[in-house]
């Protein structure tokens, strides 16, 4: 979050700001900080606002329509509550932090935006950290993971009580000790050649369209970049080709590209085993946890005999592209950076995982990157997993 946001979030909770009165605040906060009013929502190109009132401390009025919050969920969307009798407070309602919509919303679905939420639908703590000032660079970086059709799909099925497609992986005893067998047979094959013979792949694949990684690095959107820089690397010659004139031809016309939906966006056989490696884009000096993968897929994909799952993230500084590193899933420092999403667990999923940012930077700043696999962790871990 940049020192906009950061001057009005901390004006907000301050002796200087008004309270006890929201027609007050809506009229300091629109001069201070120079926001465009769109009927009762506040916001410039770094934030927008809701001002709600209460005459007590509780919150359970209703706040904004999911089909506004559309319109400004790619940067903070903050509510603050003014009070009759308590201090201001302010709370980040991205849709990554709303637990379902609770008004007018019978229709909703993925192609009908149709509802509100409540101040009782923010939530008030995410991983841990409570939703307040002190927090909302950490939980934006959380939101920033996430696309709006992420988000969407798990509201539409938290709200409607639809039930979602897909089935939970049954898993028993022996798939179970399948699945940690690809803890081993990761273990034995990152000190291999085959997988140097990968990692060399994907470092030449880079290095065919490094402009173009650095042109698409530049996209605001994280989901958009990191698919397009996905696409860029995975791709065949041809298309790459394509793909590279696209974006040298008109940067701000953007070409969009959807990625096979399954685990690995890069999958090669070798004789002591069957990779599948995801391409994640880190751009060091952003803050944001990028969406990892789906749980259910990933230990379905793990019971298979020879099946190796591994990260190759490209990190990306303002100099360009500063380091890769291919990464099994079971590196120690990578399990400690991975974050099991609890909303998006439900009837049928065992939800999705993401990773910590700031533990992403440190693997990528190594300058002589080892993998580092302690069987023991790598168990408790699928253990979490499978819940």
């Amino acid at each position: 979050m940049n020192k906009i946001v950061k001057d009005f979030v901390d004006y907000i909770v301050s002796p200087d700001c008004p309270q006890n009165d929201k027609a007050k605040v809506k009229k300091e906060i629109q001069d201070k900080f120079s926001l465009t009013l769109d009927r009762s929502d506040f916001y410039c190109g770094s934030f927008a606002v809701r001002i709600s009132y209460t005459k007590t401390k509780s919150f359970s009025n209703t706040v904004l329509s999911l089909s506004k919050l559309q319109k400004f969920d790619r940067i903070p969307f903050f509510v603050v509550l003014v009070s009759g009798i308590d201090n201001n407070k302010i709370f980040l309602a991205n849709t990554t932090f709303l637990s379902k919509i609770s008004h007018s919303s019978q229709q909703l679905s993925m192609t009908n935006i149709k509802g509100s939420f409540n101040g009782s639908d923010i939530l008030r703590e995410y991983h841990g950290l409570e939703n307040n000032e002190k927090n909302f660079e950490k939980l934006f970086a959380f939101h920033q993971g996430f696309s709006w059709e992420d988000n969407l799909q798990r509201l539409v099925e938290a709200t409607s009580g639809i039930v979602p497609t897909g089935k939970k992986y049954d898993i028993n005893q022996e798939i179970k000790n399948n699945i940690y067998n690809s803890i081993t047979r990761s273990k034995e094959f990152v000190k291999t050649k085959s997988y140097d013979e990968l990692l060399d792949d994907l470092d030449s694949r880079v290095k065919k369209c490094s402009e173009s990684i650095l042109v698409a690095s530049r996209i605001e959107n994280v989901n958009i970049r990191g698919r397009l820089i996905e696409a860029l690397v995975t791709s065949s010659d041809t298309e790459r080709k394509i793909l590279m004139q696209e974006l040298a031809k008109e940067e701000n016309n953007l070409p969009v590209y959807d990625t096979k939906n399954g685990l690995g966006d890069y999958r090669v056989s070798f004789n002591n085993g069957d990779t599948y490696t995801d391409i994640k884009t880190k751009v060091v000096y952003l803050g944001s946890n990028p969406k990892a993968y789906n749980i259910d897929k990933f230990l379905e994909t793990m019971a298979e005999k020879n099946s190796l799952f591994f990260l190759y993230f490209i990190g990306i500084n303002e100099n360009g592209i500063m380091n890769t590193v291919l990464c099994s899933v079971y590196h120690k420092e990578l399990i400690l950076g991975t974050v099991k999403q609890f909303l998006w667990a439900g009837r049928n999923s065992r939800g999705v995982t993401q990773f910590v940012g700031e533990e992403l930077d440190k693997i990528l700043r190594e300058k002589n990157f080892k993998n580092n696999i302690d069987e023991s962790v790598a168990k408790e871990f699928i253990d979490n997993l499978i819940g």
